[in-house]
């Protein structure tokens, strides 16, 4: 067997596809496929719109849980406006995929994620907070979603991110990336700190947009 066979054999192993059906929302009718990975057990999801199979620079959002802004609302973060913005767009452009996975707080979980909160409110930024809890900046790995993507028969992906970990992330992994779309998103009082620290620890390539820069540009 060669070492791309072997390589292959071993990424398939990753997950299965476990369950599938239509869900309606607000966005109209939405493929929903959880797909779960075979040694853990953790279940993913990609929503699918449209026909994706054989397609060349399918529109794709790799997302990563964030229980704290998507379900309570935060406001210390931009995950769930992220969320919003890219199923908008996949559902406008009539396919694409968005593929959920469950790797809250950058990979170190809920409970450390609100401890890391609580290290932030004493002055620390996200990632010395995450380093004094004893991990490392971001534990993140996207070799489920490049495993996800090629199940769905994804060959190669516009990937909405401002992230350049995460393009190289799912290149090393096999997946193509023929170009970025960026995600834009408003930032607040209690965020924008953070994401500004993103931009200048991690190389996200955010652009800082006020509510009020989006009311001037409406009127513009």
């Amino acid at each position: 067997m060669s070492d791309g066979s072997k390589v292959l054999r071993k990424k398939s192993a990753l997950v299965e596809r476990y369950a599938e059906a239509d869900v309606p929302t607000s966005r109209g009718i939405l493929r929903t496929v959880v797909f779960r990975e075979k040694r853990t057990g953790v279940e993913h999801v990609a929503i699918v719109v449209g026909n994706v199979e054989g397609l060349e620079g399918v529109p794709v959002r790799v997302h990563s849980e964030c229980l704290t802004s998507e379900v309570f609302g935060s406001l210390k973060c931009d995950c769930r406006q992220q969320l919003d913005a890219a199923l908008d767009l996949i559902t406008a452009h009539g396919t694409g995929v968005l593929v959920y996975l469950r790797q809250e707080g950058r990979g170190i979980g809920l409970g450390n994620k609100i401890r890391a909160y609580a290290l932030q409110q004493q002055g620390l930024d996200t990632y010395e907070a995450n380093q004094k809890l004893g991990f490392p900046d971001d534990l993140r790995r996207y070799d489920v979603a490049a495993e996800i993507l090629r199940q769905l028969g994804v060959r190669s992906v516009e990937l909405i991110t401002n992230n350049p970990l995460k393009i190289a992330g799912l290149v090393d992994e096999g997946i193509p990336v023929r170009r970025r779309i960026a995600s834009r998103t408003v930032h607040n009082p209690h965020n924008v700190d953070y994401l500004r620290t993103k931009r200048e620890r991690s190389g996200h390539l955010i652009e800082l947009h006020a509510e009020d820069d989006d009311e001037k540009a409406k009127v513009g």
